[in-house]
């Protein structure tokens, strides 16, 4: 986002705070991400910057990285 996309991030809470601070938590994703969620391994599909999955857990993906599923990181639960 400011640091371009070779900024670094050293867990999914940086992400989402990024995102939201930016307000780019509800921007779209150009190709939506099948996720599976790694606290009730429930995939749901993430279509925005910051997405929550039906049990709570909070993921985020800075928007030079909303390729693929692998950038997302997640936050927490309720984050």
């Amino acid at each position: 986002m400011h640091e371009g996309c070779s900024g670094s991030f050293e867990s999914g809470k940086q992400v989402v705070d990024k995102l939201r601070a930016m307000g780019f938590s509800s921007g779209q994703i150009s190709i939506p991400l099948d996720i599976k969620c790694e606290e009730c391994g429930e995939s749901f599909e993430m279509n925005t910057f910051e997405a929550q999955c039906s049990c709570g857990m909070v993921y985020g993906v800075t928007p030079c990285h909303a390729f693929a599923p692998e950038n997302v990181q997640a936050a927490g639960k309720d984050y």
